[in-house]
C-alpha cells in the first residue's frame, strides 16, 4: 500500500475538523449532503464533460495506482541482472542468454530481450523501445490531466454551491436564525471544493506524475542495458553506464567493502 496518499488524505481531513473545532465552528456543518452533491456529482459531470469515455475507463486503475505501490524491479537489482547477463554473453555468446528470459517477468524487458537475442538491427530496436515508452507516457499524461482538471473544476464548482446556498438563504430572510445557518451551509460547497481540489485532485495529478517519471526512468535504464548488450559491452561498462541511473547515495551502498574483496 502507498503509506502516502492514505497519510495524506487522514492529515487533510484532520486539518479541516481541528480548524473548524478551533475557530468555533461545528464540524457537524460538514455534514452536508446538497454541499457534497454539487461537489462530487459536479465534478464528475464536468469530468465527463470533458474526456472521451476510453479514457474515464481507466479512472479506477489509476485511483488503484495511487493507493497500491507497484512492484518494479528495482534499480540496482536490474544493474545486477545485465551485469550478470553480459557475463553470460561474453562467455557463451548472446544466444545463450534465451534460456534466461524464462526468468524476466517485467513484459518490456523480455520484448527488449527478445529482439536483442533474434538479432533484430540495433536502430530498429532502440525505436521499438523508444516508441514504447512514448506510448506509455502519452497514457499517463492523459491519466493525470483527468486529475489536474478535476482540481480546476471542484473550486469553481464550490462557488456555484455558494451562490445555490446563498439564493436558498435569501428564501430565509425574515428568519435571522435560519437566515445564519442557511448561510453557513452555504460556503460548505466552497470548502468542499477547494478541498477536493487542492487537497486531494491536484495533489493525486502531481503523484501520478512522479510515478510515472519513476517509471519511465527504470524503461530508459532498461533500454541502455538491452543496447549495451546488443553492442557487446563488458560487465563493467555495462555498470559504469547503468550507474548514471542510480542516485548517489545508493551507489555508495553498491561499492564493495574492502572485507568482500
Amino acid at each position: 500500500m502507498e503509506k502516502s496518499t492514505v497519510i495524506g488524505i487522514v492529515l487533510g481531513i484532520f486539518a479541516i475538523i481541528a480548524g473548524m473545532a478551533l475557530k468555533g465552528a461545528s464540524p457537524a456543518a460538514l455534514i452536508n449532503p446538497a454541499a457534497f452533491i454539487i461537489i462530487l456529482v459536479g465534478t464528475a459531470a464536468s469530468l465527463f464533460n470533458a474526456f472521451p469515455m476510453e479514457q474515464l475507463k481507466n479512472f479506477p486503475v489509476l485511483v488503484k495506482k495511487l493507493f497500491n505501490q507497484e512492484e518494479r524491479i528495482a534499480k540496482e537489482q536490474l544493474l545486477r541482472l545485465f551485469v550478470d547477463l553480459s557475463q553470460v554473453a561474453r562467455r557463451e555468446g548472446i544466444l545463450a542468454l534465451e534460456s534466461k528470459l524464462e526468468d524476466i517477468k517485467d513484459p518490456f524487458l523480455k520484448n527488449g530481450m527478445g529482439m536483442v537475442i533474434d538479432g533484430m538491427d540495433v536502430d530498429f530496436v532502440r525505436d521499438v523501445l523508444d516508441a514504447d515508452i512514448e506510448a506509455m507516457e502519452e497514457r499517463h499524461r492523459n491519466g493525470a490531466l483527468v486529475f489536474s482538471q478535476a482540481g480546476m473544476y471542484a473550486p469553481t464548482l464550490g462557488v456555484l454551491g455558494a451562490v445555490i446556498g446563498l439564493i436558498a438563504a435569501l428564501g430565509s430572510l425574515d428568519d435571522i436564525e435560519k437566515l445564519g445557518h442557511s448561510i453557513a451551509a452555504a460556503f460548505v460547497a466552497t470548502l468542499l471544493g477547494i478541498f477536493t481540489g487542492y487537497v486531494l485532485w491536484h495533489p493525486f495529478a502531481t503523484k501520478l506524475k512522479l510515478i510515472s517519471k519513476e517509471e519511465v526512468e527504470v524503461k530508459r535504464m532498461m533500454v541502455e542495458g538491452i543496447l549495451s548488450l546488443q553492442a557487446g559491452d563488458s560487465p563493467m561498462a555495462i555498470e559504469s553506464k547503468l550507474l548514471v541511473f542510480i542516485p548517489q547515495k545508493v551507489r555508495e551502498l553498491l561499492k564493495p567493502k574492502p572485507e568482500d574483496k
